[in-house]
């Protein structure tokens, strides 16, 4: 018990300060979740819903030009071995994503049969639907594949790890230039000091195979040192864990290198607002800024605000633009239907599914993950010392 309350301090300290200092800066937002608006609707109790298959994990397609928001809201009841590390990866989600759209629920020990809600609705990066987008804020990759003319758009996203803190993911246009299966990994000399000091030697390559932090397969971008790759280590996926490179889960990485060709245009941008529209109505979502980004929350927010005013007269009215800041402020990463007020149909509008979690013999103890998250930087991060041949 002790080794996972620590490992709960150990994930969510960064994640709780952020989110307090967010909602500091942006004085004059409303508490949602304390608003009647907000609250779980009791027309049908989640009990008696009618538990449903899931939805695609990754995969989605548009129904129209105008659409920008992806997937449903789903809720599933926790088995008593869950943690939020199994539903994330089960369900295409980052451990973060989970712990946001969650608070109030232990993400290591959640307990048998307690409704978790799923955030598996997306509003799309505002960027041109075209190649590798990723947007550092909602820690997610978005993937437009080439479809012939007069096709429905389609869209892949998957969570990802990212750069912590002065090892930040950068921003900015770039493109896909190499790309390596089974990669092997020259440690540099830095490096194995780093690891001989602390005890736990490193040979100066490491072969591809479960050792290998890059996982088997490695997408190298033109940003000199920087790589979109896999992981052996999963439960990291959906945090900031980096040295600045993007992590997947294996099996995602997998499937885009079949997908990504060289020369792919790569997009990465910091949008932790997000507003996006749906059959008509207007999505709002909300992620906590990342605490070393440079421009205010207030800021992002009214760009935002301001350009849905110039393009469709949206949040002329105060009372409009008052819930924005609310939902804004809320930094669930649900998206809400913002100008009709009616956030207590986040959880109304939610299909409950059936839980698919199988119980992994192999996955690592929490005091294992804890190790893991504990462990100094990982250098995998340069490019420069992966040996790119496909």
């Amino acid at each position: 018990m002790q080794d996972r309350t620590a490992l709960l301090l150990r994930v969510l300290t960064p994640f709780l300060a952020l989110q307090l200092s967010a909602c500091s800066v942006i004085q004059d937002f409303l508490d949602v979740r304390d608003s009647p608006r907000y609250r779980r609707s009791d027309q049908i109790p989640i009990e008696k819903r009618p538990q449903q298959e899931p939805i695609s994990r990754n995969y989605f397609v548009l129904e129209s030009p105008e659409q920008t928001v992806v997937g449903e809201l789903q809720i599933v009841f926790t088995k008593d071995t869950d943690t939020f590390s199994d539903l994330a990866r089960e369900y295409g989600l980052g451990y973060d994503e989970l712990a946001a759209a969650n608070p109030g629920i232990d993400p290591w020990l959640p307990g048998k049969n307690t409704p978790v809600l799923l955030p598996t609705q997306y509003v799309l990066p505002d960027t041109p639907q075209r190649g590798v987008i990723l947007n550092i804020a909602s820690k997610r990759l978005f993937y437009y594949p080439v479809v012939e003319e007069g096709e429905r758009v389609q869209v892949m996203t998957y969570p990802i790890g990212i750069g912590r803190v002065g090892w930040e993911t950068p921003i900015g246009d770039t493109r896909v230039v190499a790309k390596a299966r089974d990669p092997h990994w020259y440690v540099p000399w830095s490096v194995q000091q780093e690891h001989k000091e602390l005890g736990d030697p490193l040979p100066s390559i490491v072969p591809p195979g479960p050792d290998n932090p890059l996982g088997s397969h490695v997408l190298k971008l033109e940003m000199p040192g920087y790589l979109i790759h896999g992981t052996n280590q999963p439960y990291g996926v959906g945090m900031r864990v980096s040295h600045g490179c993007v992590r997947l889960y294996p099996e995602n990485i997998e499937l885009l290198y079949s997908l990504v060709e060289i020369g792919e245009p790569v997009s990465i941008v910091n949008e932790p607002f997000l507003l996006g529209r749906l059959n008509g109505e207007l999505y709002l979502e909300s992620h906590s800024p990342l605490e070393d980004d440079t421009i205010t929350p207030e800021e992002r927010l009214q760009a935002i605000l301001d350009k849905a005013r110039n393009s469709s007269g949206a949040f002329n009215e105060q009372s409009e633009l008052g819930y924005a800041k609310a939902v804004a402020g809320d930094l669930s990463g649900v998206p809400v239907r913002v100008l009709l007020g009616d956030a207590d149909e986040v959880y109304g509008r939610a299909r409950v599914v059936r839980n698919t979690v199988e119980l992994d013999p192999n996955a690592p103890t929490l005091a294992e993950i804890r190790e893991i998250l504990d462990s100094p930087l990982e250098p995998e991060e340069s490019a420069e010392a992966v040996q790119m041949v496909d």
